[in-house]
C-alpha cells in the first residue's frame, strides 16, 4: 500500500509471526490468562443488556478468553461453537477434549456436550459471536472482522474486548527514557475499532472503554504476571536476545513506576464493543445479480414483518 492511499479503518503494524508464537503458547496453558479472564467475567456481566436467545453461540479463538462457562449457564439449549484457525492449536484442544484434559470444565457443566471445534465459522451459523482479548493482537484486524461478520445470522449480534491505546502507557515512558524501542504496538482507539465494524458490514456499533490500575509490589511479580498476558508484538522492537544484566537492569528499572501508596502500577485501558448484522441491503442497478444465500436473507427478514 502506497502512502497515498487511505488506510482501512483499525490498520495497525502487529509482528503477524509474533502473535502467532504467543497464541500458540497461550493456548498451551492450563487456563487462558488471568486479566483475559477478568475481561472475560466482565463481558459476561454485560450480556443481560443484549436480549438474545441464541440457538448458537459462536466463540472466536476461545483458547485465549476464557467464559465458556459462562456462555453455557447463560445459554444451556445454545449449541457452542469454537472458531481456532491455526492448525496446531486445532489439534491441540481436539486432543485435550479426546484425552479427557478438560472433563473438569464439563463436570462442571453438568454433563454439557463438547464445543464443536472448526477452524472457520459456517456462513451465518450463529446468533452471538463472542470474541474475549483477542483483537487487539490480530495482524489483519479487518480480515477478523469480516470473517465475524460472515460467521454471524442476519440480527446477530457480536461482542468483543481487547486492549485500548492507554494500555501500559507508563511502560512507553520508561522505554523511551532508556531507548529500548516500544514495548507494545500502538493499540487501535476504539472510535476507529467501531469505524471498523461498520466498514465490515456491522450496524449501530456501541463501543465502550474502562480504565484499570493494575499494581504489585514486586517488579518480580510484575515481571511474572506481564509475561502471563504475551509478549511484545511490535514489529519496531528491540531485536535479538537480551541477558541476565539486562533484565537485571529492565527490573531495577521498573521502581519508577511506584506510586504513593509504595505499589508498582501500570494502567491498562479495556475496550468493550458490540454490534448487529443488519439484513442486506441490495444496491439497484439497471441488472441486479442477486445470491441464492442473500435471496433466503431477505425472504426471512420480510417474513418477520
Amino acid at each position: 500500500m502506497s502512502g497515498n492511499e487511505a488506510m482501512p479503518p483499525g490498520t495497525q503494524q502487529i509482528d503477524a509471526q509474533a502473535a502467532r508464537r504467543q497464541r500458540r503458547r497461550l493456548a498451551g496453558l492450563d487456563q487462558p490468562p488471568w486479566l483475559h479472564q477478568e475481561v472475560a467475567q466482565r463481558m459476561l456481566d454485560r450480556l443481560p443488556v443484549i436480549r438474545l436467545a441464541p440457538t448458537a453461540v459462536l466463540q472466536s479463538r476461545p483458547s485465549l478468553g476464557g467464559g465458556d462457562d459462562g456462555l453455557r449457564r447463560q445459554y444451556p439449549q445454545a449449541t457452542q461453537l469454537w472458531v481456532e484457525p491455526d492448525e496446531v492449536v486445532r489439534q491441540q484442544w481436539q486432543q485435550r477434549l479426546r484425552r479427557g484434559l478438560m472433563q473438569s470444565v464439563m463436570d462442571r457443566l453438568r454433563g454439557a456436550t463438547p464445543p464443536e471445534l472448526v477452524a472457520e465459522a459456517p456462513a451465518g451459523a450463529s446468533q452471538l459471536l463472542w470474541s474475549n482479548m483477542e483483537l487487539h493482537a490480530e495482524a489483519d484486524k479487518p480480515a477478523l472482522v469480516r470473517r465475524w461478520h460472515a460467521g454471524l445470522a442476519v440480527d446477530g449480534c457480536l461482542m468483543f474486548s481487547c486492549f485500548g491505546p492507554d494500555s501500559f502507557i507508563e511502560l512507553r515512558a520508561l522505554y523511551a527514557r532508556e531507548g529500548w524501542g516500544p514495548p507494545a504496538p500502538d493499540w487501535v482507539d476504539m472510535h476507529d475499532l467501531g469505524d471498523l465494524l461498520v466498514h465490515a458490514g456491522f450496524a449501530d456499533p456501541v463501543m465502550d472503554q474502562e480504565h484499570l490500575r493494575l499494581t504489585w509490589k514486586t517488579p518480580q511479580d510484575l515481571q511474572r504476571d506481564l509475561r502471563a498476558l504475551g509478549g511484545n508484538l511490535a514489529p519496531t522492537r528491540s531485536a535479538g536476545l537480551r541477558g541476565r544484566g539486562w533484565q537485571d537492569r529492565w527490573l531495577r528499572s521498573l521502581e519508577a513506576l511506584r506510586g504513593v501508596d509504595g505499589l508498582l502500577g501500570l494502567s491498562v485501558e479495556l475496550v468493550y464493543g458490540h454490534a448487529f448484522k443488519p439484513k442486506p441491503r441490495l444496491k439497484v442497478a439497471a441488472q441486479t445479480e442477486v445470491s441464492l444465500d442473500q435471496m433466503r436473507a431477505l425472504v426471512r427478514g420480510v417474513g418477520k414483518h
